[in-house]
């Protein structure tokens, strides 16, 4: 007798013995899909269950190396902004030196 199981329902629940999966006779040779693998059905999930845990960590990364790089510009801006308010006033101490400079050698 020779019992087949469904994907939903297989006809074992031990991953070692379950049949390898193989590619359906429709699907093109050579398509995107990869090829099967010959590794292990709990080595798969182990691998897809690490993927999966590590998916948080790389958007935290991404994320806090983007707030990182905004601090890095705003810092950068208010740098320019300060340096512009003292390039206008050392312009008009400049100006006032000037002026007080000819009415001196005027009078």
């Amino acid at each position: 007798m020779n019992l087949t199981g469904t994907i939903d329902r297989p006809y074992t629940h031990d991953p070692q013995k379950q049949a390898p999966m193989t590619s359906s006779p429709s699907e093109p040779s050579g398509s995107a899909t990869p090829a099967v693998t010959t590794m292990g059905a709990n080595e798969s999930r182990q691998n897809r269950t690490r993927e999966m845990q590590l998916i948080p960590e790389a958007l935290a990364r991404a994320h806090m190396s983007e707030r990182m790089r905004e601090a890095d510009a705003e810092r950068r801006a208010v740098r320019l902004v300060a340096a512009r308010r003292m390039q206008r006033r050392a312009e008009r101490v400049s100006m006032r030196a000037r002026r007080a400079l000819a009415m001196a050698v005027m009078q």
